[in-house]
Parts: C-alpha cells; sequence; structure tokens
C-alpha cells in the first residue's frame, strides 16, 4: 500500500492520480494501472487481504475489462459502519502525532488468531516486525481513504469472471456476515480458514496459496 515499505507515499499517489492531496482507494487502484501499464500488462487476476480486497474492488469497478479473476482475503464488499468510519478517523488523527502508541506491537494481536499469538512466535514476530516498520503518514492515509470508501458489493455480484474468498474463522476485525454477504454477491463458497486470523495469508499461507492457485487456474480456462 501507499507509504508501506519502499511504495510511493499517499499524498504522492492522491496528487498524481486522485487529482488532489485527499486519501482514495481511488487513487491507488489507478496507480496500480499505471503500473501496470508500465510493464506492458493488459489484464490481471487481481487478490488482496484486507485494504488490498478493497482495492481489488476499486480497481474492478474502474477497469473491469482488466481483471480476469478476483481474489478476496479477510476483506469485505460493504461500506463502514459510522461506528467504524469514526474510529478509522480517530485512529488517522492520531497517526499523525509524533508518537504511534495506538498502532504498535500489542495490537498485532487483535489481528491474529489466539493459536498464533500462542504457538506460532515466529508467524507473530514477522507480523509485529511489519508493523513496527509502518510510518505514521501512511497509517494516516490508509485509514481516511478506507473510511469513505463506498460500498461495492455490486461490483463483486456484476463480475462475471472466477472469485475466490477467504476468511479466517479466528478474524476479530472483518466479521463473518460481511464475509458472507460477498459470498452471496460472488456466488460462491467462502473457504473459511480455521485458526487464523485477520492475516490469514501470512497465518496460513499455504491454504491461501492453494486457492490462489485454484483461481488463476480457473481464469485461465
Amino acid at each position: 500500500p501507499p507509504g508501506f515499505g519502499d511504495s510511493k507515499t499517499g499524498r504522492r499517489i492522491s496528487t498524481k492520480f486522485g487529482g488532489g492531496p485527499d486519501p482514495s482507494l481511488e487513487a491507488y487502484a489507478r496507480a496500480l494501472a499505471d503500473a501496470l501499464d508500465e510493464i506492458r500488462v493488459d489484464r490481471v487476476v487481481l487478490a488482496g487481504s484486507s485494504m488490498g480486497g478493497y482495492t481489488v474492488l476499486a480497481f474492478t469497478e474502474l477497469f473491469p475489462e482488466r481483471v480476469a479473476g478476483i481474489g478476496l482475503i479477510g476483506t469485505k464488499s460493504t461500506a463502514d459502519s459510522t461506528e467504524v468510519q469514526e474510529i478509522r478517523l480517530a485512529q488517522a488523527a492520531a497517526a499523525s502525532e509524533p508518537q504511534l502508541g495506538f498502532f504498535q506491537s500489542p495490537k498485532v494481536g487483535d489481528a491474529v488468531s489466539p493459536t498464533t499469538r500462542t504457538d506460532r512466535e515466529a508467524v507473530f514476530d514477522i507480523l509485529r516486525n511489519w508493523y513496527e516498520q509502518v510510518t505514521s503518514e501512511a497509517v494516516a492515509w490508509g485509514q481516511r481513504a478506507m473510511a469513505f470508501r463506498p460500498d461495492r458489493t455490486e461490483v463483486l455480484r456484476e463480475f462475471t469472471g472466477p472469485v475466490r474468498l477467504v476468511y479466517g474463522m479466528d478474524d476479530a476485525i472483518v466479521p463473518r456476515s460481511d464475509a458472507l454477504i460477498m459470498a452471496e454477491a460472488a456466488g460462491q463458497e467462502l473457504i473459511e480458514v480455521p485458526r487464523a486470523g485477520h492475516h490469514v495469508a501470512v497465518e496460513e499461507p499455504e491454504i491461501v496459496a492453494e486457492v490462489l492457485a485454484d483461481l488463476v487456474a480457473a481464469a485461465r480456462s
């Protein structure tokens, strides 16, 4: 995502692809399309986890002809409730302060399965390290972009290509009811992964890789 790792900052992406400084997933999706143009890739199978899933749906809405298949992992198609939106904006405001206390490593435990916390120390340490590397600017941009995203359930419903939906059964961030809304819209079974939370792709990578391999095969057939 913008501002994470070595990627461009959200402000640069918003200015270049969103027409202004305001964060938006649409700007992120247009930046992705531009990156694909640079490497001369016209059509892709897109998969995303959490915010990445929101971006997949934004990209599909903007460039449906470029999407051969969709993988949605630990995410949802609906918009945030007013309550969740207010929480995101409060987190964005907090992230704009010099200290990023709300996003430090103790919060990693909220995003993983209890099994990961107790029995997968190496996985937990990897995630904690990733969280600690995230800049306050990236968090603030991402939270604001997600807070104002629209409901894109109909984008999923109207997509005619293959779709795969993965959900960690211990996900404490995305309610199972929201994942089931996607399953109904896509006409697909929700693949529920035990002993995995919101970071199911990291907690159970082999299962998720198998699902995505199946998605790619379906898109090619």
